[in-house]
């Protein structure tokens, strides 16, 4: 079954009165539901070969869908004017630059999935080659142990249980 096809190119008219585009939405929600049935059952299927298929399906609706996603967030950002955008906080820019590392993208590749500048791509990139990730990130060094006791942390309270004083 071939995935849905989302398209920004054909926007809903404006004269469209609001029960019939409230119906759109409607149609394209049920037959995400009908969708989500069939892949359910072909999923469970007794068939490998019809499972590997669900799962293929599945997967490429769900690459459609969060490109769609992507793609209605960067058309919000860029109607910002560049420097009125918020800035990527130091852990980002890391993460940028390990996505663009694992990608293999130009800096002119990079800049534009990330709405920047390639001149701001190469600050990064040289900041990181000069000073090391702590040029972009500084980690905060871990708190001492009597300190959770009253800010308790509630990872370690899961794995560990509460600590109690001695």
């Amino acid at each position: 079954m071939p995935p849905i096809a989302l398209s920004h190119s054909f926007p809903l008219p404006r004269g469209w009165p609001r029960r019939v585009r409230s119906a759109v939405v409607q149609v394209v929600s049920l037959a995400r539901t009908s969708l989500a049935l069939t892949q359910g059952w072909a999923s469970e299927s007794m068939n490998g070969q019809l499972r590997r298929r669900a799962e293929g399906d599945h997967l490429q609706q769900e690459i459609q869908l969060l490109r769609e996603e992507i793609r209605i967030k960067d058309d919000r950002m860029e109607q910002l004017e560049a420097h009125r955008r918020p800035h990527y906080p130091p852990t980002q820019r890391l993460a940028i630059l390990e996505l663009r590392a694992a990608r293999g993208w130009s800096l002119a590749q990079t800049a534009r999935v990330f709405l920047v500048t390639p001149l701001t791509i190469a600050s990064w990139m040289g900041r990181l080659d000069e000073q090391g990730p702590d040029a972009l990130v500084r980690l905060p060094e871990p708190a001492p142990d009597h300190l959770e006791i009253v800010v308790p942390n509630p990872i370690s309270q899961f794995l560990n249980g509460p600590k109690w004083p001695t």
